[in-house]
């Protein structure tokens, strides 16, 4: 997949002459690496979610190329190619939560109430189109949409410590355990959609004349699953922050 992906990147970046023209006459390219930090997560934390108990960071790692065009003294464009992974590994506690799993063989779904443990990873090659302001030559600022293409992506975990309501909050109650074999597994990977859109925003700052680092801020618009998936009572969306370095190669 990786090697794919990698593939991908360097047939964008070739054929970016062929079709500019000489609108490559002012463009200002840099080499991104950065780290992101994260989660995917409903827009404000519903009464359902009792509490965060764990979360482990994940190799989360940004890799791409930034192409920057100036239009006037201060403003600019700012575009290019990210391979990106977005992923989180956490742990929380729920109260009467929408969900399903699969236990002792049977698929359950209910409300349900004890421990979750999740894990998502999503690699995605991203396109960002920016609005940019050069406060001067060495520090700017940029903000705008992007469209990421998710390559491939997983989302799994289990519930465990508590009980489920099948069907309604007054359903038959089963007991879940915590142990192996016993807790309730899940595997919505086949559920995530392949293309996210949403806003990313950011600071510039060169330190040396090729050397500089970044810190980048991307709010994802459209849900992780699919339209049709209301398995899990709430949407879930990326929000990260990433921060790195970059080389300016012009």
């Amino acid at each position: 997949m990786k090697k794919t992906i990698f593939t991908l990147i360097v047939a964008a970046i070739t054929a970016v002459p062929a079709c500019a023209g000489g609108l490559l006459d002012n463009l200002v390219y840099n080499l991104r690496f950065g780290y992101s930090i994260g989660g995917t997560a409903p827009m404000g934390m519903p009464a359902t979610i009792r509490s965060m108990d764990k979360f482990t960071l994940t190799p989360n790692f940004n890799l791409g190329l930034g192409i920057y065009r100036d239009l006037s003294e201060h403003w600019g464009l700012t575009t290019g190619l990210y391979l990106e992974n977005k992923g989180m590994d956490v742990e929380a506690s729920v109260k009467n939560y929408r969900m399903a799993f699969v236990h002792g063989g049977q698929r359950l779904e209910g409300n349900f109430t004890g421990g979750v443990s999740m894990e998502v990873e999503q690699w995605m090659l991203t396109l960002p189109l920016m609005a940019t302001y050069a406060v001067n030559k060495n520090l700017h600022i940029k903000l705008g949409p992007y469209l990421s293409y998710v390559r491939s992506h997983n989302f799994t975990g289990y519930a465990y410590g508590g009980y489920i309501r099948v069907g309604n909050p007054t359903g038959q109650k089963v007991n879940i355990g915590t142990e192996e074999g016993s807790r309730g597994t899940f595997d919505f990977s086949e559920d995530m959609r392949s293309w996210q859109f949403g806003m990313l925003a950011g600071v510039d700052w060169y330190f040396h004349k090729h050397w500089g680092c970044f810190a980048d801020l991307s709010w994802g618009f459209t849900d992780i699953f699919d339209n049709d998936f209301d398995t899990i009572e709430q949407n879930l969306y990326p929000v990260y922050g990433t921060i790195g370095i970059s080389y300016r190669i012009k």
